[in-house]
């Protein structure tokens, strides 16, 4: 695996692979499509000129161990078109979706060198897309566990997958459900901490992960975190650090680091300041954002 830079884009929450120094933000509500490349040392690079079609609430992750992916999304219709991005961090063109068109879904990698897309809306649905090491998107596979959206999604363990947290049309939500290494999707896991959407999702540490922020109740946002073990266990509520939001995305960078950033702030605020996450899974102070600020984007890593 080579190591490089992250991209946050597109719409929610997004997870991080392991090992990868760069990360990128992309897309958001406004249906933008530009993107801010992250350094491997966590500084978020000004916008760069949005290639693809301009969208909001998708998902992005690692795939190939150094490439990433954005998929998903809606600009009035649901898609279920993509944009790859390479080993630069330049994203790719639209290349025609597969699967069911859907937004406010998530995405994590798995087994290495593959990834998924799982969950979202229309319907609350539990459905999943496996992502090949070649960036190819398969058909859909039948949901398991409780269908439902507005969640994140992170790698742990150095090969697994997680996503947790979410809305269903029962109200929000803090069950969670585990991904092998193989792409399975588990039961749900009864959950832990604040039940809430909106949120986002990062690794750290090389083989742990972190769900962050998101709003609990329509009227309150939340910065609290929650910790991933190396076995997927979540523990609770961590006191949160910086401006609560939500609908902001997150992933790795620097190998072994994480950030959160964007958002949208009580005022009502719509932000693009971020918080860097150690290797030790510690959330740092808000940092003077950068590029446009927005919401409902993605972030993968790359390189």
């Amino acid at each position: 695996m080579s190591f490089g830079y992250q991209v946050l884009g597109f719409g929610s929450g997004a997870g991080a692979a392991a090992g990868n120094a760069n990360g990128i933000f992309g897309y958001g509500e406004g249906y933008y499509s530009l993107t801010n490349i992250v350094s491997d040392v966590g500084v978020v690079a000004t916008d760069v000129t949005g290639v693809g079609t301009a969208r909001r609430a998708l998902a992005g992750t690692t795939y190939g161990g150094d490439k990433g992916i954005f998929g998903y999304g809606h600009n009035g219709p649901y898609l279920s078109m993509t944009n790859l991005v390479s080993t630069a961090g330049v994203v790719a063109t639209d290349t025609t979706g597969v699967g069911t068109a859907r937004s406010y879904l998530s995405a994590c990698s798995y087994g290495g060198d593959k990834g998924i897309f799982g969950y979202g809306e229309p319907g609350y649905t539990g459905i999943t897309n496996l992502i090949s090491n070649a960036g190819v998107v398969a058909t859909d596979t039948a949901g398991v566990g409780t269908g439902r959206a507005y969640l994140a999604a992170t790698e742990y363990g150095g090969d697994k997958g997680i996503f947790a947290y979410g809305g269903t049309s029962g109200g929000k939500t803090n069950i969670s459900n585990l991904l092998s290494n193989t792409g399975v999707i588990a039961t749900d896991t009864t959950g832990v901490g604040t039940a809430r959407t909106g949120l986002a999702a990062t690794k750290y540490g090389g083989d742990k992960g972190l769900f962050g922020y998101g709003w609990d109740t329509p009227a309150t946002f939340v910065n609290a975190t929650n910790l991933v073990s190396n076995v997927g266990v979540i523990a609770t509520d961590t006191t949160g650090v910086g401006t609560a939001r939500q609908n902001i995305a997150a992933c790795g960078y620097g190998q072994d680091k994480g950030i959160f950033a964007y958002g949208y702030a009580s005022g009502p605020t719509i932000v693009n300041m971020s918080n860097l996450v150690s290797n030790t899974g510690v959330v740092g102070t808000d940092v003077t954002g950068v590029g446009t600020a927005r919401y409902k984007l993605a972030a993968c890593s790359y390189n």
